[in-house]
């Protein structure tokens, strides 16, 4: 048996940030410092933070007045945002850029008049942290069938896409909204992260080569669904681990060549214990793929900074 390594893999800027931003917060104030949702959707990364200190909370009434704040990479609506001001909570912001830059271009369609379709998953932390930009003017699609039920009083569409989904599977979605509504809006630039495409990318290049491809990735992280998914179109049978624990031998046994990845909030540590499980069920050599080289980096918050 042969690995194949996909490049790029793991963690990206954005949340190399974030959790960045809960370790600084920890050192200069002291625990707890006050999480607002899993910082990022890894529970190593969580377990980690939380025993350094942080208390992750789903809703702002879960810190107590004078806490310290951090909001997660994934984003929070404008009403999250009042009642922390509201409250006096002092707060750091720990969302992604590149989804900051969807919330700028959702305010400024917003100006100019423009009610917004959203291509996102329901129930998702990002997707609703956009959809909280306005408490009026916002629809969400998640599938075909929402685009085809989707009812608007006004020709004045735009449109804004959730960083994490599938680049094919959006591209499907931006199509039937242009049949539909002919005069619909994009931005400028595709809102999908480039982090996103370049594992789906990755994905893309490697699974074709493999028998079958592992990613490494918790479940609730919409990006690492989306390589498992990836692979799968590609032709490659395809599972998702948390850990090496959960990895069953019976996916591998007998297989030439097995593919491991990890999605943007997964840390390599998790995809070395994985290599290392696969070794002790015959893997003979490891072989890293080529691909692009990321150099993006994302400053802390002023108050952070060291």
């Amino acid at each position: 048996m042969e690995i194949l390594l996909a490049n790029p893999r793991g963690f990206c800027a954005g949340v190399e940030r974030a959790i960045e931003i809960v370790e600084r917060a920890l050192e200069l104030y002291g625990a707890p410092i006050y999480v607002r949702h899993e910082i990022v959707h890894n529970r190593s990364v969580v377990e980690s933070l939380r025993a350094k200190g942080a208390v992750f909370v789903e809703e702002l009434d879960e810190v107590p007045a004078g806490g310290t704040v951090i909001f997660s990479a994934h984003g929070v609506a404008k009403a999250v945002q009042a009642e922390a001001d509201r409250r006096g909570l002092k707060v750091f912001d720990a969302t992604c850029p590149l989804v900051s830059k969807v919330h700028v271009e959702v305010a400024k369609m917003l100006r100019e008049g423009y009610e917004i379709v959203m291509i996102g998953h329901h129930g998702h932390p990002e997707a609703e942290g956009t959809m909280g930009q306005s408490a009026a003017g916002m629809h969400l699609v998640e599938t075909l069938e929402d685009v085809a039920a989707l009812e608007v009083a006004t020709d004045k569409l735009a449109y804004v896409t959730q960083t994490t989904l599938s680049v094919d599977d959006a591209k499907t979605m931006v199509l039937a909204l242009k049949r539909r509504f002919p005069n619909i809006r994009g931005p400028k630039k595709d809102d999908i992260c480039y982090a996103t495409q370049n594992r789906q990318d990755a994905v893309k290049f490697m699974a074709p080569q493999c028998d079958v491809v592992i990613v490494v990735g918790s479940p609730n992280s919409s990006n690492s669904n989306r390589l498992r998914e990836v692979a799968e179109h590609m032709g490659a049978r395809a599972y998702m681990v948390d850990s090496a624990e959960e990895l069953r031998a019976e996916w591998v046994a007998g297989q030439r060549r097995v593919g491991v990845t990890a999605g943007a909030s997964a840390p390599e540590v998790l995809v070395n214990e994985l290599i290392e499980r696969l070794k002790a069920l015959g893997a003979q050599s490891v072989l890293p793929l080529k691909g692009i080289d990321e150099t993006v980096v994302f400053s802390l918050p002023r108050e952070l900074k060291a």
